[in-house]
C-alpha cells in the first residue's frame, strides 16, 4: 500500500474552495481506530458511551451495509437522505469548480466520502469525531487527521495482504501508523510480533501506548451489563472503547495544554515518550457508560433475524479469526434453538461469499465444524435488475464474481470431503441431531447446466453427503434457502429456481449462516430488514 490515498486526501482537502480545509479538520476533537478486527464495532461502542454522556457525535465508519449514508453519522444515526444529498452536491460542486486548477484531479468514491465526513461533523458542530480507519492506517486517508485526541488498535489479523503486507509484523506497521507524537494510544491484547512493532512504532513515533484490560476487571458497581453487540469477543472492543472514552473526556475536561507532562505523569513517571506498554487504568464504570453498552447497536455482527420456519445468524466476519468465533457462535446459538424445536427436525444451512485477496481455503476450513447439511454460494450481487446502486460494486466485473463463487464452491467441496471422511464420527453424532441422509443429486442455479459437474451437484459419495449449490444473486439464494416461505422475499415469477434438496424439504426450521462479506450480509439485510440504514 502506498503513501497515494493519504496525500491524495491531503491534496484534495487542502483546496482553498472547500470550507473544511486541513486547520478546519485539526479543530475536531478526533478518536481515530485502527486495527484488523472489531474496528467499526469498537467505534460503535465509542459513539454510543459518549452520546449517552450527553455529548454530540460524528462516527465515521466503512463500509456501509445497505446505504452509503450510513459511513456518516451524527448522533448515532445517519444522515437524513436530505442532508447527505446536500453535503454531498455542495462538497462535490466545489471541488468540481476547482479541479481546472489542480489538473482536472477528482477525489475517487472513498477519498470523497472521507473528506465529505470531516466537512460534515465540522458543520454540524459535534464535540467528538469517531473515526474508523479504511484499510490499514499509515497510507489510509482518513490519517489526514494531524492532532486527534486518542488513537485506537484493535485485535490485528491477516486480511488485505496485498496491501499491507502478508506478515502480522508488516500489518502491524501499517496499523500503527496513525500513531500521533504525545497523543495516547490503547491497544487489545496482540500476538507478540504484533506488539513488538506497535512499541516500537510507539517509540519511534514518541506516542505514550497503553493496553487495554479486561473487561471483568473493570468496578461495574454491582451492576450486570449485557452488552448491546453480542459475543464473547465484543469484551475486548467494549473494553478498548471505554478506554479510549476516559482520554477524550479527561481531555475535553481538563483542556489539557502540555500532554507530554501529562501522560509522563499518568504513566507514573518515566520519559512518557513510548516504547513500553502500560496497562490501562481499570475505571469505574458509570451509569451511563454502562447504558451506552447496552444500548449499543451494530448490524451484522453476530446478528439474529427470525423468519418464518427460518433464522437467519448473519455476521461479516471475513478473516480466519473472525470466522472461527462466528464459528463457535453459531454453533452455541444453534444448539440453543435446536432444543426448543421439541424434537421436530431442522437443518443448518451455509450461505456464504468471500472478496478481495483473502484464500477461501483459511476462511471455508473455520465452518467445517458447524456440520452443515447444505452449502450455498452466491456473489454480492442483490438481484437481476441492479436497482440498488448503493450496493453495487463497480471496481469488480459481474464474470469476475461469479468465478470466484464458483472457486469457492469447488473448495469446499474438497474441504468438506476430506473433513468427513477423517471425522466420521462427529458427523455422525452431528446427523443424530438433524438426521438427513438421503442427498441425492441436485441441479445448482448458477448458469451452469452440466450435470457430470461435481462442483455444481452434490457428490453421490458416502464421504461428502451435501448437497451444494450455487446462485447468481442474493435475492435468489434467500428464495431457495426460505423454500419459498418467506414474505419479504420476491422473486420474477418466470424465474426458474432448484427445486430444494430432502433437508431443505422436510425440515421443520432451517438455521442459515449468512458470513464471509458484510457485502453480502448487507444484501441480505437490505432484503429482510431495509429499515437497518436507520439503526
Amino acid at each position: 500500500m502506498k503513501s497515494e490515498d493519504f496525500c491524495c486526501c491531503y491534496f484534495f482537502s487542502s483546496r482553498p474552495s472547500l470550507v473544511n480545509a486541513v486547520d478546519d479538520i485539526d479543530d475536531l476533537r478526533v478518536i481515530h481506530v485502527s486495527g484488523t478486527k472489531g474496528k467499526g464495532s469498537t467505534c460503535a461502542f465509542v459513539e454510543s458511551i459518549l452520546r449517552s454522556l450527553g455529548y454530540r457525535t460524528g462516527f465515521y465508519s466503512s463500509p456501509h451495509l445497505v446505504e452509503v449514508r450510513e459511513r456518516i453519522r451524527i448522533n448515532g444515526r445517519p444522515l437524513s437522505c436530505t442532508d447527505f444529498t446536500r453535503y454531498f452536491w455542495h462538497n462535490y460542486g466545489l471541488l468540481d469548480a476547482s479541479k481546472s486548477e489542480h489538473g482536472g484531479a477528482m477525489p475517487t468514491y472513498f477519498r470523497f466520502l472521507t473528506i465529505m465526513a470531516f466537512h460534515v461533523f465540522i458543520q454540524e458542530k459535534v464535540d467528538v469525531a469517531i473515526i474508523e480507519v479504511g484499510i490499514g492506517g499509515q497510507y489510509d486517508c482518513t490519517n489526514i487527521v494531524r492532532n486527534p485526541i486518542v488513537c485506537g488498535v484493535t485485535s490485528l489479523g491477516i486480511d488485505h495482504t496485498g496491501m499491507l503486507g502478508d506478515t502480522l509484523d508488516k500489518i502491524a506497521w501499517h496499523k500503527a501508523g496513525i500513531f500521533k507524537p504525545n497523543v495516547p494510544a490503547v491497544s487489545v491484547h496482540q500476538p507478540k510480533d504484533g506488539m513488538e512493532v506497535l512499541k516500537d512504532r510507539a517509540k519511534e513515533i514518541s506516542c505514550p501506548l497503553f493496553l487495554a484490560p479486561n473487561l471483568d476487571a473493570y468496578d461495574w458497581k454491582s451492576r450486570c451489563v449485557e452488552l448491546g453487540i453480542p459475543g464473547v469477543h465484543q469484551q475486548l472492543n467494549a473494553s478498548l472503547a471505554l478506554q479510549l472514552c476516559h482520554f477524550w473526556i479527561k481531555d475535553h475536561k481538563l483542556g489539557i495544554v502540555d500532554r507530554q507532562k501529562f501522560y509522563r505523569d499518568w504513566r507514573g513517571g518515566g520519559d512518557g515518550d513510548g516504547g513500553s506498554v502500560v496497562k490501562g487504568r481499570c475505571l469505574t464504570v458509570s451509569a451511563a457508560m454502562a447504558a451506552g453498552l447496552h444500548k449499543c447497536v451494530w448490524p451484522a455482527r453476530s446478528q439474529k433475524l427470525s423468519g418464518p420456519g427460518i433464522t437467519y445468524y448473519l455476521d461479516g466476519a471475513h478473516t480466519a479469526e473472525s470466522l472461527q468465533l462466528c464459528a463457535d457462535w453459531f454453533n452455541v446459538e444453534t444448539s440453543k434453538e435446536a432444543k426448543s424445536t421439541s424434537g421436530n427436525p431442522f437443518v443448518r444451512v451455509l450461505l456464504f461469499n468471500m472478496t478481495g485477496d483473502r484464500k477461501p481455503e483459511s476462511l471455508l476450513r473455520c465452518l467445517l465444524s458447524c456440520h452443515f447439511d447444505c452449502a450455498i454460494f452466491c456473489p454480492n450481487i442483490l438481484n437481476r435488475s441492479k436497482e440498488n446502486s448503493d450496493l453495487m460494486n463497480l471496481t469488480v466485473t459481474e464474470k469476475s464474481q461469479t468465478q470466484r463463487c464458483e472457486e469457492n464452491r469447488r473448495i469446499w467441496f474438497q474441504l468438506h470431503s476430506e473433513y468427513s471422511q477423517t471425522n466420521a464420527s462427529s458427523l455422525n453424532v452431528s446427523r443424530s441431531l438433524h438426521p438427513f441422509q438421503d442427498h441425492k443429486k441436485f441441479n445448482g442455479s448458477l448458469n451452469l447446466d452440466k450435470s457430470d459437474d461435481p462442483f455444481i451437484l452434490s457428490s453421490n459419495r458416502e464421504t461428502s453427503l451435501m448437497p451444494i449449490f450455487a446462485f447468481n444473486t442474493i435475492l435468489e439464494s434467500l428464495f431457495f434457502v426460505s423454500r419459498g416461505q418467506d414474505p419479504r422475499i420476491k422473486v420474477p415469477s418466470d424465474l426458474g429456481i432448484s427445486t430444494p434438496p430432502p433437508c431443505l424439504q422436510v425440515a421443520h426450521h432451517a438455521q442459515v449462516l449468512c458470513v464471509g462479506s458484510l457485502h453480502l450480509v448487507g444484501g441480505i439485510l437490505s432484503i429482510l430488514d431495509p429499515t437497518v440504514c436507520e439503526s
